[in-house]
């Protein structure tokens, strides 16, 4: 190390003749709280689990109090202020130190309790007068909505920045119309989410004043299970109790177990997590380094081994690929509530004498949250309760069925890589798009340039269009830069208020203006380049600026015209035909719309 004359620090580096050597980052050094007190850290490291956990189990380099120390953070929060929401994507767990939480029960709370605010349907004459209404600067908003005091009547805001939080108003009337529970010292909750990056389940606000709480950063929590199992043990239970039944119960061959089988099942489930739970911003990385590469992806199956077990994705995405050549050629991908390795299961089941290894690799595409259900525990448990009929089903495609009968099947269910092209299949891989609900293809041979999509997007947002026509493209297909409402939406982790958020209609991902408070962590956190940061004005085009004179600046992106009729104003307004929404893990209708 040198010291820095200029600033008196000591510099990171050491200049070589040919090279700049430093040293390399490491995880914990970014702690939650560069200030943690050693007082407090001795206090938490004193209560139940954490001195419970055997110190022998970890390493040396890394102990329970290390772990607290660099991914724990302590927080304090005032009565009715908001821990987490339902339906937020969160990277972190809590656990109560003193006071009480309470946790709103489903139904839950209404959305603007929670920080958002559902779009509202514009009728004909509406949509009508955006044509003469519609202002005549970019980015006009109305400054009484973006004023702290109206943000919604029940809540009031706190803090800025990444501490940003909110307040529930009139707590004693929640209360009293919805149904919660408490939990109090030594409880933890948020953690299932954390690790398995879903939406939070459940509203979970302080119960009193000055509730103390201990946030774990999902890196910290994953290592604590991972060298001791005291909160392993404990998380496995909540999540075996609370989601892992419904889980199992959503797959059809399943569904034929007794009540004392399924118990049976569930205890011999396990869980699994693979990738890179920050994907995104490797993703972003790699991408302008042009060094994407299946062979960096975590293999969950291995092409050629015994099928030990069935696999369910409970989140994310896998790659499913077949060996060709040298390499690996795409056959179709997996997500949430699809599986794999139930075929090769069910035939080495019935065919004993002719037993086969598993067809494919599964490698995991970002991050991805698994089940495990052994193939002891199917061929004893499961297999015997499924009807035939479902286990042909699940043996052979129905391409091979219709064969077998003597039909032809001009739909045959074939892999999807045989129905849009292996070299398409790897562009849309690599490229992450399999991840849209609503993604915005253009077919370039049609596509004139005439940009209607893009003046019709305007339209049906004030003049200020939402989308880029330009994107990453193999042939005549590209994807253009709109937001693709994702099955797994990374822009919603972090969001500090709330403000970005699925809506109710159809479940694209909105953003509350009045609630936005300019932190571009959404923008940060999108892969795709779809949300932009845009400084507002008033409605005669001044800008809006904050006591210090600063600007005010509101994220923004495609909202799917969730507010007009008829849908997205973009699809309908190409006069060829060129443009349209898809939903990419539907492959079959992209084929179909390839080949129209």
């Amino acid at each position: 190390m040198t010291p820095d004359t200029q600033t008196g620090q000591t510099e990171r580096f050491v200049r070589t003749r040919t090279h700049l050597v430093i040293d390399r980052p490491e995880r914990l050094e970014a702690a939650a709280d560069p200030d943690f007190p050693e007082e407090d850290l001795d206090r938490i490291s004193q209560r139940s689990p954490f001195r419970d956990m055997e110190l022998t189990n970890f390493p040396r380099s890394l102990p329970p109090r290390e772990i607290l120390r660099k991914d724990a953070r302590l927080r304090k929060y005032a009565k009715g202020e908001i821990v987490v929401r339902a339906g937020d994507y969160g990277t972190s767990a809590f656990h109560v130190v003193s006071g009480k939480v309470r946790v709103v029960l489903p139904p839950g709370l209404p959305p603007a309790a929670l920080g958002r605010r559902e779009p509202e349907r514009k009728d004909f004459f509406q949509l009508l007068a955006q044509l003469w209404r519609n202002p005549r600067f970019p980015e006009v908003r109305d400054a009484g909505e973006l004023a702290a005091s109206s943000v919604v009547s029940n809540l009031k805001g706190r803090r800025t920045g990444a501490d940003a939080g909110v307040f529930l108003q009139d707590i004693p009337r929640i209360l009293d119309e919805h149904k919660s529970a408490t939990l109090g010292p030594g409880d933890f909750f948020g953690e299932i989410a954390a690790l398995s990056r879903m939406p939070r389940t459940a509203t979970v606000f302080a119960d009193g004043e000055d509730v103390e709480l201990l946030e774990i950063r999902w890196q910290g929590l994953r290592d604590l299970m991972k060298y001791d199992d005291t909160l392993r043990k404990h998380i496995d239970g909540i999540y075996r109790t609370h989601a892992l039944s419904s889980h199992l119960q959503a797959i059809p061959i399943f569904r034929h177990l007794t009540e004392e089988q399924f118990k049976l099942v569930l205890k011999e489930t396990q869980f699994g997590t693979y990738g890179n739970y920050d994907w995104s911003g490797d993703y972003k990385r790699l991408a302008r380094a042009g060094a994407l590469n299946p062979e960096r992806e975590e293999i969950v199956v291995q092409e050629g081994d015994y099928p030990n077990g069935i696999i369910l994705i409970r989140s994310g995405f896998a790659r499913l690929s077949q060996r060709f050549g040298h390499g690996h050629c795409t056959l179709n991908y997996l997500g949430a509530g699809q599986h794999y390795g139930l075929r090769e299961i069910t035939h080495n089941w019935l065919e004993r004498e002719r037993s086969v290894n598993f067809q494919h690799s599964l490698r995991v595409v970002g991050y991805t949250h698994t089940l495990f259900v052994p193939t002891a525990v199917m061929e004893e448990i499961v297999l015997p309760s499924v009807p035939v009929e479902e286990l042909m089903a699940a043996l052979f495609s129905k391409a091979e069925l219709d064969k077998s009968r003597g039909l032809d099947s001009p739909n045959a269910d074939l892999d999807a890589g045989s129905k849009i092209g292996s070299e398409l299949m790897e562009f849309l891989t690599e490229n992450r798009l399999f991840n849209g609900t609503a993604t915005m293809v253009i077919d370039l041979d049609r596509c004139t340039r005439c940009d209607d999509c893009v003046r019709a997007c305007a339209a049906a947002h004030e003049n200020n269009p939402r989308f880029l026509r330009h994107g990453p493209s193999h042939g005549n297909v590209m994807v253009a830069q709109a937001c693709m409402h994702c099955a797994d939406p990374v822009c919603m982790i972090g969001c500090p208020t709330g403000a970005i958020h699925r809506s109710s209609f159809e479940g694209e991902v909105v953003i509350n203006q009045s609630t936005c408070i300019g932190c571009q962590a959404c923008a940060n956190n999108c892969p795709y380049e779809a949300i932009r940061m845009v400084e507002v004005r008033d409605k005669k085009g001044a800008f809006i600026v904050d006591q210090d004179m600063k600007p005010i600046v509101k994220a923004t992106k495609c909202d799917l015209c969730v507010d007009q009729m008829g849908g997205p104003a973009c699809e309908r307004a190409c006069p060829h035909g060129a443009l349209k929404r898809l939903n990419m893990n539907n492959l079959d209708f992209f084929a179909r719309w390839l080949h129209r």
